[in-house]
């Protein structure tokens, strides 16, 4: 394992991450496996002392605890009252007592502190029931996301009210998802909703800035059409003509990096009378990852989103327990490599750089892809490591 070094500054943080996104294929027991875990350990000591975390809505808590120990409604009925109420409380129409708390903390373990506090408002909430001042404001100015004023925390509702306006007011604080287990959502359990919600208002505002070249035509997004997309790749500057091609056909593409304390690839949007918006953090900047993550979410918008206020956010390192993940998944496998194709060339039997490269030019796409299908069924993340075009995205987005 190479000399690791404590986090200091934030010049040291950035480059640890960009360390933890090369190594973040790295196989257990090996040294490089070795150096993620400490690397990742040192980046979640910093962000905790630097970037602290809000709390998780209160129902939020109470559905990780019941995931996590195998629990039903049911099961809280010792602790919240009979069934009905139970069933307000995870609905989020009954407020949580303090005897309810108390019991939940004692028995389930849940901190107090996090049952007490107020929840988290319902899709179609305003922002006078959000706390604006448990979003990131520091970095989210630092982004210039928001203007950068003196006193942040003080000016922090009108600053954030800022943001939701130009990502689209009422209709974009509703299409963010709850960050709720029964939203079915990829979501990292460490989340931070509040960073969350920043990045996905910002994608929605970024889009808004811009005027694409034709209005969307629902309907637009098919396998075909996916298809034409994932050809793009084939090309050393292909993610940037995928951006091109999309906004000629009204769908906006943005690249924004994902903040701390958010553990997010991709997400897909579509709000009332405004363009469909794919949002991508390359939080791992690689060709193979880039196409699939962006076709997935044309997939959502193909197949899932239909004008009303909704979105999809995804953690790809997470199995989607959503049956539209997986519709999402099949279309964007099938459009980058058929799956007739994939059996009929038998190049699992094997994978060597040149039988990468032939089927890659067969299908018409870049080799990155095929190697990182390999990669990924093989469970193999040291194989064909030079061909999955490590660091070549972000550039051609910063650059462009």
């Amino acid at each position: 394992m190479v000399n690791v070094r404590p986090i200091r500054t934030e010049a040291d943080y950035e480059a640890t991450l960009a360390r933890v996104a090369e190594l973040m294929d790295a196989p257990e027991g090996t040294p490089e496996g070795e150096e993620l875990d400490v690397l990742a350990d040192l980046v979640e000591v910093y962000e905790d002392r630097h970037f602290p975390m809000a709390y998780p809505d209160p129902v939020a808590a109470i559905e990780f605890c019941m995931d996590q120990q195998d629990l039903t409604p049911r099961d809280l009925v010792p602790y919240i009252g009979g069934r009905a109420r139970v069933s307000e409380v995870l609905s989020g129409k009954r407020a949580i007592t303090i005897s309810m708390a108390r019991a939940l903390h004692e028995h389930l373990g849940i901190p107090a502190e996090v049952l007490l506090q107020k929840p988290a408002p319902a899709g179609d909430a305003s922002l006078d029931d959000l706390d604006a001042v448990r979003f990131p404001l520091k970095e989210m100015a630092k982004r210039a996301w928001i203007p950068d004023v003196a006193d942040l925390k003080g000016s922090a509702s009108e600053l954030v009210a800022g943001l939701l306006g130009r990502a689209g007011g009422p209709d974009a604080l509703a299409a963010v998802p709850m960050y709720r287990k029964n939203d079915h959502q990829r979501i990292n359990a460490k989340t931070d909703p509040h960073a969350l919600r920043a990045w996905c208002w910002q994608v929605l505002a970024s889009a808004n800035d811009d005027t694409l070249g034709a209005p969307y035509e629902p309907g637009t997004v098919t396998p075909d059409f996916l298809r034409v997309v994932a050809q793009l790749s084939a090309s050393e500057d292909g993610p940037v003509q995928a951006r091109d091609f999309l906004a000629k056909h009204g769908i906006a593409l943005r690249v924004e990096r994902h903040l701390p304390r958010t553990h997010l690839d991709g997400a897909a949007f579509r709000l009332p009378e405004k363009a469909p918006v794919v949002g991508l953090t390359l939080r791992y900047d690689r060709i193979d990852n880039f196409w699939f993550c962006l076709l997935h979410e044309l997939a959502h918008l193909g197949r899932h989103l239909d004008g009303r206020p909704e979105g999809f956010v995804d953690d790809f390192d997470l199995p989607g327990d959503d049956v539209r993940e997986a519709e999402a998944d099949e279309w964007a496998q099938e459009a980058l490599i058929p799956k007739e194709e994939w059996d009929r060339s038998a190049i699992w039997l094997e994978p060597a750089t040149l039988n990468v490269i032939y089927l890659a030019n067969s299908l018409g796409i870049h080799p990155a892809i095929v190697a990182g299908r390999l990669r990924y069924e093989s469970g193999n993340y040291r194989l064909l490591s030079q061909l999955v075009g490590t660091g070549q995205v972000r550039q051609q987005f910063e650059e462009a």
